[in-house]
């Protein structure tokens, strides 16, 4: 077992974590597995994102004051946030061709359908929204016997409190000033930001600035800062090194408590794995295209030196981590590694690039809202219209920007992206039973998207180390 590699541990925790959900909940073992064996699986989580902070702090500090020419710093970003904003939109694309093509929604039931379709046509009048698809059910007598019943289940779901307080979220961010991002980047207390994870573009610019700063003060003054920054930086990269020791453990308990949290028996285990089966599988092989297909496809056209099987070889532990995490900010400090020590990219590109994807690099997220919000008009008979769909791309891109890197914060942004085109926020409710499941896929997709593109930066820099 003691040379088995990482990855390899990580896969035999996540597998047997499924299996102890399946045997926790047929042997009314639930409470004992949230009771005691998931707190070891929180633990894990606060471990990494104690860690994530502090590091992303020092590394870009690191970085930036080793910099001799401070113009590729420009350069550098320049590249990075171009780069991050291709593969969002590719995404979003490959996200929107799949739904169209297979529309999962057009499964359901007619029947089910055209009352969704009804509830829909109830909620747009009340709210003052135009549909613009010219269909009109509530005027067709065929469907008076459905008008009742529609209106009480249409005012149930917008009491729903998950979708209200995501409602809340999303119209906060939603009616922000267009430059709220750029202040937002600004730390007012840089302790504050540094003790909350939702603030990391905050650290980030910090970082940067100190960085600058350190570079332009005399090197007999800066020398000593420079030791501590990077003597700092050693001890927390061993503090990966140690929690990673224990990562099969602590993914097998993760996994364990999370599932026993969402089903009380096997039957139940397994619908959250079938669950809204076609709309699941569509996500799921987009996500899947995204991971096998489109970045080792950039990988071997811009960065020939490292093999298809090689390149997942070497970022596999940072990927299940995200899958067991479902926080690409919890997992950055493994992914930091894995690019680094696997990948060959320099210190001064990873510790610069992955806290910025961490950040704004939502692949997956953003593929997933694309084909959510089709499926979810598919399934209340809504005809998008192409201005429809192109505000789809755009509204999710930009999105992507601003959501967390925590899990479920997806949710938030398909609120946004929901009302830009007309549809009713509660639709998430819809697909509440799926997502944390989903999420975890998704994770993987940004985790792996961020170590495409510190790669592909690397080589433009010629920071790449021969592979």
């Amino acid at each position: 077992m003691k040379k088995l590699p990482l990855h390899i541990k990580i896969v035999i925790g996540l597998i047997l974590g499924i299996a102890w959900s399946f045997g926790s909940s047929y042997f009314g073992l639930n409470a004992f597995t949230i009771d005691w064996i998931d707190p070891f699986g929180q633990i894990f989580i606060r471990l990494l994102k104690f860690i994530a902070v502090p590091l992303v702090l020092f590394s870009i500090i690191g970085g930036v004051s080793g910099l001799k020419d401070l113009s590729s710093l420009g350069r550098m970003g320049g590249k990075t946030l171009l780069a991050y904003l291709v593969t969002t939109v590719a995404a979003v694309g490959i996200g929107l061709f799949l739904v169209n093509v297979f529309q999962p929604g057009s499964f359901v039931e007619e029947s089910q359908r055209e009352k969704n379709r009804i509830k829909y046509e109830i909620w747009a009048r009340d709210n003052g929204i135009e549909i613009l698809d010219d269909k009109n059910f509530l005027a067709d007598p065929k469907y008076a016997h459905l008008l009742k019943s529609s209106e009480e289940e249409v005012n149930v779901e917008g009491q729903n409190e998950e979708v209200l307080k995501r409602k809340k979220d999303a119209n906060k961010q939603k009616d922000a000033s267009p430059l709220t991002f750029l202040v937002d980047m600004v730390p007012e207390n840089i302790v504050l930001s540094i003790s909350n994870n939702k603030l990391m573009l905050q650290v980030i610019f910090f970082a940067i600035f100190f960085g600058l700063a350190l570079v332009m003060i005399p090197e007999d003054k800066a020398k000593p800062v420079k030791n501590f920054i990077d003597g700092v930086n050693e001890v927390f990269l061993k503090m990966v090194d140690l929690v990673m020791r224990a990562a099969p453990f602590f993914v097998f308990a993760l996994l364990a408590g999370v599932i026993a949290k969402m089903a009380d028996t096997p039957a139940e285990v397994f619908e959250i794995f079938k669950g809204l089966s076609t709309y699941s599988l569509v996500v799921f092989a987009g996500l899947m295209f995204m991971i096998f297909g489109f970045y080792p496809s950039m990988i071997l056209t811009f960065a020939r030196k490292i093999g298809y099987g090689g390149f997942f070889k070497r970022i596999s532990p940072a990927q299940f981590l995200a899958f067991s995490t479902s926080s690409s900010a919890a997992t950055l400090p493994v992914t930091m590694e894995c690019v680094e020590e696997n990948l060959g990219v320099s210190k001064k590109v990873s510790s610069f690039v992955l806290p910025i994807g961490a950040t704004v690099n939502m692949d997956g997220t953003s593929l997933y809202q694309a084909i959510a919000v089709v499926f979810l008009a598919q399934l209340h008979m809504v005809d998008l219209t192409v201005g429809q769909q192109l505000m789809i791309v755009l509204t999710a891109t930009l999105a992507s920007i601003g959501s967390a890197a925590v899990p479920s914060a997806g949710l938030v942004m398909m609120i946004i992206v929901l009302q830009s085109v007309g549809l009713n926020p509660a639709w998430i409710a819809v697909i509440f039973p799926v997502d944390r499941i989903l999420d975890m896929c998704r994770t993987v997709v940004n985790v792996t998207g961020d170590a495409t593109v510190s790669t592909l930066i690397a080589k433009t820099e010629g920071e790449l180390a021969d592979s």
